[in-house]
């Protein structure tokens, strides 16, 4: 039975000296996680007419074109860190967060082509810069717009929560029940780390059984994924709770 170092072995082989590969110390599964909800992300946009563009998406006051800016441009953002990450010369995401706003209000206007085109030239410009930044790099030091540190190999996570999210939003059957498992996981995590003594306790019912929640707490039961869904703000799907449903006091997990 081949090996899959062997298989990797004969694919470089194949592809010849010229093919970019990712630096050893690339966080391969987590840039596995953003490529994958890239073409899961393309695919959706492909099956959606030009005119069905305009119709409105699952963030208020969004239509689609606004989420296939958002991911565009933020793809432009995370070259810019991944670029700092190469060079050393610092280079912020966004120039403030009114310029970000800005730049996605006008990218939705974009003609159709132009706005499809912008999707596609951006991903395949961070994916280039992903595969040439090298090993050390992969550990510099970046700053996020709100201040907060990261290193040039949290740019992939970035990238996949982000995506794999706008691909739901875009309303068109996204789902993250289609996201790597592994994925939900980190993000349930994230959320639940977030809640910060909010009375809630979730359960998911994919998931080995949680600890019994505490006393007095409301209890949400659902598939990892739509638990994830419900806390991101993008609504409750095959969700039950033993008492009204309450908001999630979640910040947007798209921020970034």
């Amino acid at each position: 039975m081949t090996t899959l170092d062997e298989a990797r072995a004969a694919l470089r082989e194949r592809q010849g000296s010229g093919a970019r590969y990712d630096a050893p110390e690339a966080p391969a599964v987590e840039l596995g996680w953003a490529r994958l909800g890239t073409a899961y992300f393309a695919r959706l946009l492909n099956d959606l007419p030009d005119a069905d563009l305009a119709g409105p998406s699952l963030v208020p006051g969004w239509t689609r074109r606004h989420v296939v800016a958002d991911v565009g441009y933020h793809a432009r953002a995370l070259t810019r860190l991944t670029e700092w990450a190469a060079d050393g010369v610092p280079r912020p995401m966004y120039a403030s967060r009114a310029a970000q706003r800005e730049e996605i209000a006008s990218g939705a206007t974009l003609p159709a082509r132009a706005l499809r085109g912008l999707f596609r030239h951006a991903a395949v410009h961070l994916d280039v810069e992903w595969r040439d930044l090298n090993g050390p790099a992969w550990d510099a030091p970046l700053t996020l717009p709100d201040g907060r540190r990261i290193t040039a190999r949290d740019t992939a996570w970035l990238r996949a929560r982000r995506i794999w999210l706008r691909a739901v939003d875009l309303g068109t059957g996204g789902s993250l029940l289609d996201a790597p498992r592994e994925m939900v996981d980190r993000m349930l995590a994230e959320a639940i780390a977030a809640w910060d003594d909010v009375p809630v306790a979730l359960q998911p019912t994919d998931r080995p059984p949680a600890a019994p929640p505490r006393p007095g707490n409301a209890t949400v039961s659902g598939r990892a994924a739509d638990l994830v869904r419900w806390l991101a703000g993008r609504g409750a799907h095959r969700l039950t709770c033993d008492r009204p449903l309450p908001r999630p006091p979640m910040p947007d997990l798209t921020d970034s």
